[in-house]
């Protein structure tokens, strides 16, 4: 008899969740202006609303804790994780900073300036904050995922591949100084969590060289990237994770990360570098957006935390444990009919908010009105990855609808069990009964100028 899935853990600390009814939920999001982010977290019964920092830290983590060393220069714990950074990935300068989209503001600050309204960016579907960077500085970001992303039915097992036409005619459209970088996300959140492949990694990296452009990583789920390679590309299943990241990263000048996800900690982030120099001209940025080199932003006891976390997210057994659970959702969803982004990606399941309300218009947000309606039936809290986040057009001030309307169900790490997986999945398909019933959805009654979906504030329609 084969042996049944067991999680590669044991539970030490328990946290109890409050739970809530159907009405006192309703009362919650309409304090909160249906705007999930602004729901207080003891309303919420299971929040996945992000990935990010939100795991669960091991023993050897907490540890690092209490051996942290607080110096505000040359500090023990900021050399341990140099270390561990040179070992897991290959590169030999690093820069911490407090979290991920402050890596990226040292980087674009870095390779852009304050304005750099000639400037374009292109990647595979970049994450909100990244595009809110390159906007900010009046650089365009520029999509070059591949068509298969959009196709939530499509199997590709590599649907966050960068289109190497779509890349070409780029950089064959501008010149080498109006591309700062070009990034490749690891894995793509935007498309649904999804993987690249090592081919693609080096296709890319031997095009950008080619007309002389930097590429770099958003590394926030490298290791996650490198459990697909070896799972699902031909050439790498008997290699280890680790020779499979030394490799992704051989073929990158650099990376931003944010910590928070398979560093596997609660706040940091950082930048890696291969090349001296451009370490040096971040160096200035670094000190001051985000603090001395040896700390910048962080405490030295997450430092410390961090350079374990980088090894334990480079363990197949845990990856096998996080990305399966993942799955396990994603097969419920299956099960219920519930339409969701496929293959699974690594850190969530993206539901397809289209194909859930296909009678609720896209200027009325159905993937946010999926969110709040799964929060109401269950206390199950995700995020829109739709045309709130897709923000305005920087120059008409119009929606910008993209191709997906998603919402997404983060999974933190090491923290639900495969019961609440089940919860979540019969939450969506209570909902999934009454859908029809749902008519319509919200209008905006008041928005930032940049990255709305943060404060937004909604009204039903």
């Amino acid at each position: 008899m084969k042996l049944p899935y067991a999680e590669p853990y044991r539970i030490k600390v328990v946290e109890p969740l409050k739970k809530t009814t159907a009405e006192e939920r309703k009362k919650a999001i309409e304090r909160a202006d249906f705007n999930l982010f602004n729901i207080r977290s003891e309303e919420v019964f299971i929040d996945l609303l992000t990935d990010s920092g939100t795991g669960a830290m091991s023993q050897y983590q907490w540890s690092e804790i209490m051996l942290g060393d607080e110096s505000y220069a040359g500090a023990t714990s900021f050399f341990k994780l140099k270390d561990t950074i040179n070992e897991v990935l290959g590169m030999p300068y690093f820069l911490p900073t407090h979290q991920g989209r402050a890596a990226e503001n040292v980087l674009f600050q870095t390779l852009m300036g304050h304005s750099a309204p000639e400037m374009v960016v292109p990647g595979n579907s970049h994450f909100d904050t990244t595009k809110g960077h390159i906007e900010f500085r009046g650089a365009r970001a520029i999509d070059c995922t591949i068509d298969e992303a959009f196709d939530t039915t499509c199997k590709h097992p590599f649907k966050g591949n960068v289109d190497l036409a779509k890349l070409e005619a780029v950089l064959k459209e501008y010149s080498p100084d109006r591309i700062p970088l070009v990034l490749i996300t690891v894995t793509c959140n935007s498309s649904g969590g999804q993987p690249v492949s090592m081919e693609n990694i080096r296709e890319v990296s031997s095009l950008c060289k080619k007309h002389g452009v930097t590429v770099f990583f958003d590394a926030a789920r490298f290791a996650e990237n490198a459990y697909f390679i070896k799972t699902r590309e031909k050439g790498y299943s008997e290699k280890s994770i680790k020779e499979i990241v030394l490799e992704m990263f051989s073929y990158v000048d650099g990376c931003t990360m944010s910590a928070k996800k398979d560093g596997i900690v609660n706040i940091g982030g950082f930048i890696a570098f291969r090349n001296e120099e451009l370490y040096n001209k971040a160096s200035t940025f670094n000190i001051i957006y985000e603090g001395y080199l040896t700390y910048g932003g962080m405490a030295g006891r997450d430092l410390g935390a961090l350079s374990v976390g980088l090894k334990e997210s480079t363990e197949f057994s845990y990856l096998e444990s996080r990305i399966g659970q993942v799955a396990y959702l994603g097969e419920k969803c299956v099960e219920y009919g519930v339409d969701v982004q496929q293959p699974f990606g690594g850190h969530a399941i993206f539901v397809d908010a289209l194909k859930f309300f296909p009678h609720v218009p896209r200027d009325q947000f159905p993937a946010q009105l999926l969110g709040v309606e799964l929060y109401i039936e269950a206390g199950v809290r995700g995020v829109e990855i739709g045309t709130l986040l897709a923000d305005r057009d920087p120059v008409s001030r119009e929606n910008r609808y993209p191709r997906l309307e998603l919402l997404r169900l983060a999974i933190p790490r090491r923290v639900y069990t495969r019961s609440h997986m089940d919860y979540i999945a019969a939450g969506l398909a209570n909902l999934k009964e009454r859908s029809e019933k749902i008519k319509s959805g919200f209008e905006i009654v008041s928005e930032a100028p940049i990255m709305r979906h943060f404060t937004i504030k909604l009204k039903r329609i």
